[in-house]
């Protein structure tokens, strides 16, 4: 925040104060989105490619047995890329690496550790990123920039009064300035199939920020 004033020698003062508002609402998540994938290796890139397949074809029968809808799995990555190893400096083929990535929405977000386990048991090899987010956002959002609005405003009157200004509490400029973060989770998913997966929600912390001018 800072104070400014213009030379006293204007025939027109204007002076101001302006200051930054913060606001902050905790919201449950909504739904959150899994990252599961698989990858295979293979000395030709058919059999990394066949391999890769019956195990990912796998994991989706298994997740839509869940009853989690076909809509809510879309495939994130698919690549095929050949490995080398280095002996003496000389570079040596090594087959191939087939990846095949999907993202999965999971609208019950109790059951993140079972569907986890289930796509483990079922070949995925990999859970490289589980995103929790909430529907209505922007609902919380506006319940934040609420709350940044009274922020600028009580920072603006407690300058006013520390410094014995006569401040209109009426706003001359507001300038939105917000970033909204969804908490974000990443996990290595490999477990004992005989015990659940460990995962915590939390909450979403939704901000919003506000650049606000008043004139004294």
């Amino acid at each position: 925040m800072y104070y400014a004033s213009v030379s006293q020698q204007s025939s027109h003062i204007s002076r101001v104060i302006v200051v930054t508002g913060n606001g902050e609402v905790m919201a449950t998540p909504s739904y959150v989105q899994l990252r599961i994938e698989v990858h295979t290796r293979g000395k030709n890139a058919q059999d990394a490619q066949q391999e890769n397949a019956i195990m990912m074809n796998r994991v989706i029968q298994s997740l839509l047995a869940l009853h989690i809808p076909r809509e809510n799995i879309q495939t994130a990555i698919y690549t095929i890329s050949p490995l080398y190893d280095y002996e003496d400096g000389k570079q040596i083929f090594n087959g191939y690496e087939v990846t095949n990535a999907i993202t999965v929405k999971v609208e019950d977000t109790s059951q993140i550790g079972k569907i986890i386990d289930t796509a483990v048991d079922n070949g995925a090899n990999r859970i490289s990123s589980i995103q929790f987010d909430i529907d209505n956002a922007d609902a919380y959002y506006q319940q934040a920039l609420s709350l940044a609005l009274h922020n600028a405003q009580m920072k603006a009157k407690t300058i006013a009064e520390t410094m014995h200004l006569p401040i209109q509490l009426q706003p001359i400029e507001i300038v939105e300035e917000h970033k909204s973060r969804p908490v974000l989770y990443r996990s290595m998913a490999m477990t004992d199939s005989a015990i659940s997966t460990p995962i915590e929600q939390g909450q979403i912390a939704v901000h919003a920020t506000v650049r606000v001018k008043f004139q004294y």
